[in-house]
């Protein structure tokens, strides 16, 4: 059983891409700060259907410096890890003259700093052990912008960056690097978002809806499987159609 850690892999997104790992057969280690009743219920069912596919490990990716810790506990916990989802990612809006500087280090830490660096030490087991798959999940904003979002769209616009650069430096040793980048989606994330607002998303969009949590987790599990095998470098847009 391929074994996947899923940052942020307890509620929403991350959540949603655990469950879809767990049926396709991988063993999931989600990743978040705390257990909550969606993931204990999750990791319940999994018990009963696909006994040992799901783990979870409490960590805040906030904690940088602790990350190389925590890698090695997750390595000799679990042995060879076959792919990463770096999901987990601060959402939190406002007009950059108004931000607090701290939370524009905040953002920047979680969103672009933690997953660079849990991938630093992740991806050296990978090339050790011949391979593997990491895929960023990056957002539309990163390339289209967004008012309100400006350092959020700044982290997940570096993430594009990274993924391209990566994917060049670590191809030749059999790792794969993509990025998923998401339109905006029914989760805790968008809840801020009012109704209007998000009618107005879907309208302008060439399917006129949203994406679901649903059809992003189908494309990170394609680009662990063995049909993405020869993609690497690459972004997959998942927005119903908003940026097409």
């Amino acid at each position: 059983m391929l074994k996947v850690i899923v940052t942020g892999g307890s509620r929403g997104l991350g959540l949603g891409i655990v469950r879809r790992l767990i049926c396709d057969g991988y063993c999931a280690i989600a990743v978040a700060r705390q257990m909550n009743d969606q993931l204990a219920s999750t990791i319940e069912h999994a018990g009963q259907s696909h006994p040992g596919a799901l783990h979870f490990m409490p960590f805040d990716l906030g904690d940088v410096q602790e990350i190389p810790t925590f890698v090695k506990k997750l390595r000799k916990d679990f042995g060879p890890i076959y792919g990463l989802v770096n999901n987990a990612a601060l959402g939190s809006d406002g007009a950059l003259a108004l931000m607090h500087n701290s939370e524009i280090e905040r953002l920047i830490r979680v969103n672009t700093l933690s997953p660079i660096v849990l991938t630093k030490y992740v991806v050296r087991h990978m090339m050790a052990d011949g391979g593997g798959r990491v895929v960023n999940v990056a957002s539309i904003v990163g390339f289209t912008g967004y008012s309100g979002l400006s350092v959020y769209s700044a982290t997940k616009a570096s993430l594009i960056g990274f993924t391209r650069s990566l994917a060049r430096e670590v191809g030749r040793l059999g790792v794969n690097v993509n990025a998923v980048a998401p339109g905006f989606l029914d989760t805790e994330m968008t809840q801020g978002l009012d109704d209007e607002r998000r009618e107005q998303v879907a309208r302008r969009s060439a399917l006129r809806r949203l994406a679901e949590v649903d059809d992003v987790a189908e494309a990170v599990e394609f680009l662990l499987g063995s049909k993405a095998k020869s993609i690497t470098g690459t972004v997959l847009t998942v927005d119903a159609g908003s940026t097409a």
